[in-house]
């Protein structure tokens, strides 16, 4: 199960369908409340909520063991999954993600964020800073525009907070099955310093492996699909042996 992140609908992984090893393993690519196939679908919008529909989900699809796959906030909610899910979880790939306690953000930082909600200047200004100043800015627009159409305001609003401001870390010691946190090396946002530190302390009993996605930043989907299919996949496959 694969979920998307703030500034996009599970259309984030567009870029992924073709190279997918669809013979081996089956994808459920699943749109939160709010966005995309669920914007009409009423809810909290908040990290929690996604956990709880995500096993929800496995449940109505008969998957009584699954791995998850979490861009961004739905890295920080396949962090609660692997909490929540227990024996079910068979791994979890944290992408370039926030990571499951609150963020220690100042008010200037919070006030930042919000102003993306109502600003595309402020938006773009974040999407360029996430990939280290490097990327068209055609590209950047378009990854706006998706955000834009695809999420209702409210929700794109309350996700932010909930992103931000909620402790998601309770019991993440508990966890055991295999976790994978990759970061993006040009990734201003979520760095590899933070990612590299907070997880061992995360995740003391998984079999954790935290590695550098070099010549990316905060959307591999988009700038090595390829390497990143590839990569995501060879982990699978051995947290599956």
């Amino acid at each position: 199960m694969a979920l998307h992140g703030w500034f996009a609908d599970h259309r984030a992984y567009a870029s992924m369908f073709d190279i997918l090893d669809t013979e081996r393993f089956t994808y459920a690519f699943p749109d939160f409340r709010g966005y995309g196939r669920s914007r009409d679908m009423a809810g909290d919008y908040t990290i929690g909520e996604v956990a709880r529909d995500a096993l929800a989900l496995a449940d109505h699809l008969g998957w009584d063991a699954f791995h998850v796959i979490g861009h961004s906030m739905g890295g920080k909610a396949a962090q609660k999954i692997a909490i929540d899910g227990g024996g079910r979880i068979r791994s979890a790939v944290a992408l370039t993600p926030v990571p499951a306690p609150a963020m220690p953000v100042d008010d200037a930082t919070y006030d930042f964020f919000a102003g993306v909600c109502a600003s595309d200047d402020t938006a773009l200004a974040l999407i360029g800073d996430s990939v280290g100043q490097r990327l068209s800015t055609t590209w950047m627009k378009r990854i706006l525009a998706r955000a834009r159409e695809t999420a209702r305001p409210e929700a794109f609003r309350a996700y932010m907070n909930s992103f931000i401001r909620d402790d998601l870390s309770a019991g993440s010691a508990t966890v055991t099955c295999p976790v994978l946190a990759l970061a993006g090396e040009h990734d201003n946002g979520v760095r590899k310093e933070m990612v590299a530190e907070v997880f061992p302390q995360l995740f003391p009993k998984a079999r954790l492996t935290v590695e550098v996605l070099a010549n990316a930043g905060h959307y591999p989907m988009d700038e090595i699909p390829v390497y990143l299919v590839t990569r995501i996949e060879a982990f699978l496959r051995a947290a599956s042996a």
